[in-house]
Order: C-alpha cells, then sequence, then structure tokens
C-alpha cells in the first residue's frame, strides 16, 4: 500500500513539473515550434511518464527513508513529540506574523528571502523551546496532570474488574459456583472467539470432545441467567492472531482485564507478559484444609498404589493420601497419621500410614 502512494506522488509531481518544465527546455533546446509545447495535458503526461520509470529505480530508497523516519518517530517519547510540535507551530505563526508585517516594505529582495529564512529561523526556535521546556510546561498543569492520573488510575481499576474466561476455565464449570458464592465479582467477559471455539468443541465428531463443549455452553447459559453477576459479550476480533489463548492475552492487555483460567501454561504466559490473572486450581489448592504431620485422618482405602503394599485414599477436596502399607486395608475405613505433605504444582499428595500400624510398633 504504500509503494503505491510513493508511485501514486511520484506521478502527480512528474506531471506537475511536466507542465512547468518541459516548456522551458523546448524552448532553451530550439524545439519551440513543437505543437506539443502548448498542450499541458500532453507535457503532464510526459511528466509523469518520465517519473513513473524513475520510481522503479528510486521508489526502494525512498520506501527505506520513510521507514528509517517512521522507526525514529516511534522511538521518541509521546510527550517530546508533542511539546516539539506546539513550539514548531507557534514558531512558525510567529514567522508569519513577521513577514507580514516586512510585506509593508517595498523591498524586492528582502520580501523574497526574509520569508524563507523567517520560516527557517523561527521554526527551529519554536520547536528547540518546546522540547526543552515541556517539564516547565507541565508543571504549570499540574494540577491537570493529576486529575488525569486519578482518572486513569480509574479506568485501571475499571479494567481490573473485568474477569475475562477462557475456554478451559468455562468447561472445567467452577466458575460458576465461584460466581454464585460472590468471590468472583466484576463483570465477566465472554469474548466471541471463545464462544466460537466452545461451539466448534460442541460439533466435534468426538463423543468425549462433544459433551465437554456442551457443558461448557450450559455453563455459560448458567452464570447468564441464574447467577446476579453482570455478563458482557466481546464481539470484537483480532485478525492477525490465530492461537485463541494469544487472543485472550491481547484482549486482557488492551482492557486491563484480569484472565480467569485454569490452564498452567496459559498462566505462566500471562505472568511472563505482565497480565493479571486468577487461576481457579490455585484458588482451590488455597482453600484445601491445612493438614500437617502427626494428624490423624479417617480415610477409606480404595486401591493399592505404585510402590510395594501401598494403599491410596482420597479426601473429600480430591487430595490423594497414599498409605505406606495400606495395601491389606483396600475397601476398609482406617485411622491414619500423617507422615509428610508434598506440595506440587499438580495439586498436593499427603503420605500416610495406618494407625494401628503406630500402635503396634
Amino acid at each position: 500500500m504504500l509503494k503505491r502512494i510513493v508511485q501514486a506522488c511520484f506521478l502527480i509531481t512528474g506531471g506537475t513539473l511536466g507542465i512547468l518544465l518541459i516548456p522551458l527546455l523546448l524552448k532553451l533546446i530550439n524545439f519551440d515550434d513543437i505543437p506539443i509545447i502548448s498542450n499541458s495535458y500532453a507535457t503532464a503526461i510526459i511528466g509523469a511518464i518520465i517519473f513513473y520509470l524513475i520510481t522503479f529505480w528510486a521508489v526502494d530508497y525512498v520506501l527505506e527513508f520513510i521507514k528509517w523516519a517512521e522507526d525514529s518517530l516511534v522511538k521518541i517519547p509521546v510527550t517530546d513529540v508533542i511539546f516539539g510540535s506546539i513550539g514548531l507551530i507557534f514558531g512558525l505563526l510567529v514567522a508569519f506574523l513577521i513577514g507580514f508585517a516586512l510585506n509593508a516594505v517595498q523591498v524586492p529582495i528582502l520580501n523574497a528571502v526574509a520569508p524563507i529564512l523567517l520560516t527557517l529561523l523561527f521554526g527551529y526556535l519554536g520547536f528547540q523551546v518546546g522540547f526543552k521546556k515541556r517539564d516547565e510546561i507541565l508543571n504549570l498543569f499540574g494540577s491537570r496532570g493529576k486529575k488525569k492520573s486519578g482518572e486513569e488510575d480509574s479506568e485501571k481499576a475499571e479494567g481490573q474488574s473485568l474477569k475475562i474466561l477462557d475456554t478451559s476455565v468455562i468447561i472445567d464449570g467452577r466458575v460458576a459456583d465461584i460466581c454464585q458464592t460472590g468471590f468472583l465479582e466484576g463483570t465477566i467477559v465472554i469474548p466471541r472467539f471463545v464462544l466460537e471455539e466452545l461451539q466448534h468443541i460442541a460439533d466435534s465428531s468426538d463423543v468425549l470432545k462433544r459433551n465437554r463443549g456442551r457443558r461448557g455452553l450450559d455453563i455459560l447459559n448458567r452464570i447468564q441467567k441464574e447467577l446476579a453477576i453482570k455478563v458482557e459479550i466481546y464481539e470484537g476480533d483480532f485478525d492477525d492472531i490465530q492461537e485463541v489463548d494469544s487472543k485472550l492475552v491481547k484482549l486482557a492487555k488492551i482492557t486491563n482485564g484480569m484472565l480467569v483460567t485454569n490452564d498452567f501454561n496459559l498462566n505462566k504466559v500471562c505472568e511472563l507478559q505482565n497480565v493479571s490473572v486468577l487461576n481457579i486450581n490455585d484458588l482451590a489448592n488455597a482453600v484445601k484444609p491445612v493438614v500437617l504431620p502427626g494428624e490423624e485422618l479417617a480415610v477409606q482405602v480404595i486401591k493399592d498404589g505404585k510402590e510395594y503394599h501401598q494403599g491410596v485414599a482420597y479426601l473429600d477436596d480430591g487430595t490423594m493420601i497414599v498409605v505406606e502399607e495400606g495395601r491389606e486395608y483396600i475397601g476398609k475405613r482406617i485411622d491414619v497419621l500423617v507422615t509428610s505433605v508434598l506440595q506440587t504444582s499438580a495439586g498436593r499428595m499427603i503420605f500416610a500410614k495406618p494407625k494401628l500400624l503406630e500402635k503396634a510398633l
């Protein structure tokens, strides 16, 4: 697109210069009797063709210069650009007023040269004053700046009230119970591209995926219709991004919202990109009852463990308990003593031994 714009500028420039310069050039080389010299359309077309041919060689250099200028301007802080531009505008305005006053003096050379010199001089001075005095100008509007800072904090707080749900946490279903209890407050945001992914999963030929997708849609209906919480559908999309997780991170960035998920990898990506995230699994682990070594628990051993003579039991919250010498108690409910607790990224694991064995020792 930029290349086309540059070529169009070359054509317009060539046509204009053709009208102005081609007749003069033909007169200089004593070809002033050619009829084309009086036809401005013909000279414009000739000039445009000449400059169009030049674009095949010059357009790449022009594009490189434009990209270099663009990169240089992007790196400059926005406050420097704003105050420098304001200073430049004031400088050019002063140059225009002085040049207008000098027009009253009928000196041909002065009237021709002075506007150019004044424009260059006052334009440069205005830019430098605006650029170097930006801090002092900002101090003049200090109170207004504080007000704007307060507005930014308010916008940030408003953004933090947005809770963006990802696909995994919707399918999980626990988010609906958390919303019902009131621990998740603010506005629930459901992006359109997440709904499309859920619909795609619900239409899958795989029975398990289809059931998970339909369950996710049922959870969304419950959140929207049964719970007293505000729900919004984000209609936007990011066509340049393919992955749904990357789109969620981008959305959380531009809205200052918090991403709600139970995906461990997405959680890490959010932390690396400084995006606020609420992990349902972290919440579940945080509210699990604290178990200390030496405490007594009543559990039912349901299966054997990986190691010899081990048995496995579970607490009501799903925490796995490995019972040493518990294989012979499979199917029985026994009292055990906690020996150690292991906390991992996947959850918590408790090691115990039968209380009867402790008494025998």
